[in-house]
């Protein structure tokens, strides 16, 4: 057992000069392991100071992230197959920037939210008006939207803290409308586009091409060619395919470890560079 006296004594001690200090505090907190985390997240909403926190956060990573690599393994393993399966990867991989994560209360808000819309889809409207009207929820009625302030920063990768700040990259925006989606039994998909990920609707009466990071704007694929011709890359069929579950997961964690060598925390860079390869072990 431990006390949050005891936390507190090894977090200060962490930064005695001293190695032999050092190297006992390590030794005290893998002993400790996972059971220490509680203490450490609730001692975490005590300290102040941004440098503080990140101290303790780090703490937790070390402690825990043995644990996520095992989970997202027994995900994969699993096989990803469903959407379902998609959505528990991603948040398992969000446990990466909150090791407390509990991944069922972040499926019980998009729940919420399906149930917020669902009245006003499910049986009222036709094809389009449908889609039309999940679009204008999320990015109307609930204000997902891009980050344009601060588009490498890690959160934006995060699927849970997408949902709490409501901003996130093209990637992470498309996953949202994705999910919700699923449970309303509407055909989104991902589209693994260079630069810019989008999203596909494969309706039976009509296909669309929509952009995430434009409010959910339906957009044309001369309006894509010319968005990667600008960008230097020479628009190929396989830009415009439909995206592997599989193929999602990886580039999440490509992303994030574009985020984190941008911040030049390579440490965090090398343990997401792990689970990539793990994932790629499963093409």
């Amino acid at each position: 057992m431990t006390s949050k006296s005891e936390i507190e004594s090894l977090l200060f001690l962490m930064d005695d000069p001293d190695p032999f200090v050092q190297e006992s505090v390590q030794n005290r907190l893998q002993e400790l392991g996972e059971q220490a985390v509680p203490l450490l997240d609730q001692y975490k909403s005590t300290v102040k100071g941004a440098d503080a926190r990140e101290k303790v956060n780090d703490v937790i990573h070390k402690l825990t992230f043995s644990t996520l690599e095992s989970d997202f393994i027994e995900v994969l393993e699993g096989g990803l197959k469903t959407r379902r399966s998609l959505e528990e990867a991603v948040l398992t991989i969000a446990r990466f920037g909150n090791p407390t994560l509990r991944i069922s209360e972040y499926q019980k808000k998009l729940d919420h939210f399906v149930q917020m819309v669902e009245p006003q889809i499910k049986y009222k409207l036709d094809e389009k008006r449908k889609l039309k009207r999940l679009l204008t929820f999320i990015f109307e009625d609930l204000n997902f939207q891009g980050d344009a302030e601060n588009y490498h920063a890690p959160q934006n990768c995060f699927l849970d803290q997408v949902i709490d700040r409501r901003k996130g990259l093209p990637i992470s925006l498309s996953l949202i409308v994705m999910f919700m989606a699923r449970r309303l039994e509407l055909p989104f998909f991902g589209i693994n586009m260079p630069i810019h990920f989008m999203l596909n609707y494969v309706g039976d009466k009509e296909e669309l091409l929509i952009d995430p990071y434009d409010n959910g704007a339906i957009v044309t694929y001369d309006q894509c060619y010319f968005f990667l011709k600008k960008n230097n890359v020479e628009p190929r069929p396989e830009h415009f395919q439909m995206a592997t579950n599989l193929d999602i997961v990886l580039r999440c964690l490509r992303n994030l470890i574009h985020s984190y060598e941008r911040k030049k925390e390579m440490e965090r860079v090398e343990d997401l560079s792990r689970l990539l390869d793990i994932a790629e072990m499963y093409k």
